[in-house]
């Protein structure tokens, strides 16, 4: 399954600008880990992990 991906950049002012043209990308099989977020340490989301 392909997907596209166009990425845009955005001044202060709210104007935006084509960083990379739309282009056909394949999604990853497989995703590092050392690329996620670290766990949330708010006092919700540790009491869900206890």
């Amino acid at each position: 399954m392909a997907m596209t991906i166009k990425v845009y950049e955005m001044d202060r002012y709210g104007k935006t600008r084509v960083v990379r043209p739309e282009s056909e990308v394949v999604p990853a099989k497989t995703v590092d880990q050392s690329f996620a977020f670290p766990a949330c340490e708010c006092d919700q989301c540790k009491a869900k992990q206890s």
